[in-house]
């Protein structure tokens, strides 16, 4: 099972010019992945930087055949052309998958830093070593508040998954919008966290808990252990950090582990002002 992870800056590379086709000949390039997370897709959003205001997930999907596309919406603003400017994550998979959740992140008012609505999106999938969550999610860039707020709700949100996922239905959940379907517990988080790997949030999300919830590792110091993360911005010159960094992350929970072969990260590509990363299990 290989699953690519990787912020698109809505398809803008680092030329200035948004290319979508460019986005995927290099996820092809880099491999033949079951999920594809992007971060930074736009829809009808043409005050981006170089954007016509296309559809991309209708453009990105057109050029997955056989993918499921799955997009969740964090921004959501009316435009001058009476639509909407949407800005969001989206899961494209090859494989089944089950329920979908779309998981608004807390936004809390600070009047002097500048911050966005963020969004977890959520789905299960059926893979070779079992079923599996995957969430992808782009953490708030400028204030480590917001982040701290947002990742404390992302570990709540997954110690309440792990919790349902021993939970018995009932008849009365059996067919209509009642209907329980299947939550594992294990799950792969991956996403532009927008915190360096040295930072304390690194250490607040994969905190253990206390209480049978399936902890997250980071699938990078799973098979590195005691090596500095590979940069996954900075590695050429861009306005949001002073010098290389890892700020995309693969995070893998406890069962997942002894799967864990691969972790990739892309250091060549150019087609965005991050680098893709991936990993594989099997």
């Amino acid at each position: 099972m290989k699953l690519l992870s990787w912020n698109i800056q809505w398809g803008r590379g680092m030329d200035g010019q948004v290319d979508l086709a460019r986005i995927i000949r290099t996820v092809r390039q880099l491999g033949d992945f079951d999920v594809i997370c992007l971060q930074e897709v736009a829809v009808n959003f043409p005050g981006l930087p170089g954007s016509l205001g296309e559809d991309q997930v209708a453009v990105i999907s057109a050029q997955l055949p056989g993918y499921t596309t799955i997009y969740g919406i964090a921004t959501d603003v009316p435009n001058d052309r009476g639509n909407r400017n949407q800005f969001g994550n989206a899961i494209f998979t090859r494989l089944p998958v089950g329920q979908i959740w779309r998981h608004l992140l807390p936004w809390q008012a600070e009047l002097n830093t500048p911050s966005m609505q963020r969004i977890l999106l959520e789905a299960v999938v059926t893979t070779d070593i079992g079923p599996l969550r995957i969430m992808t999610t782009h953490l708030e860039y400028y204030s480590q508040r917001q982040r701290e707020i947002q990742i404390n709700t992302i570990r709540q949100l997954h110690r309440e998954a792990c919790a349902m996922s021993q939970r018995k239905f009932l008849a009365e959940e059996r067919g209509g919008a009642f209907e329980v379907f299947p939550r594992p517990p294990e799950a792969i988080m991956c996403g532009d966290f927008n915190f360096p790997a040295t930072g304390p949030e690194h250490a607040q999300i994969i905190a253990p808990f206390n209480d049978g919830t399936s902890n997250f590792h980071d699938a990078w110091s799973v098979l590195n252990p005691g090596i500095p993360h590979a940069p996954t911005v900075g590695i050429r010159p861009v306005d949001f950090v002073d010098r290389p960094e890892c700020y995309d992350f693969v995070m893998i929970t406890d069962g997942l582990v002894k799967y864990l072969k691969v972790h990739g990260i892309d250091a060549e590509t150019e087609a965005s002002d991050h680098q893709p990363v991936w990993v594989e299990l099997g």
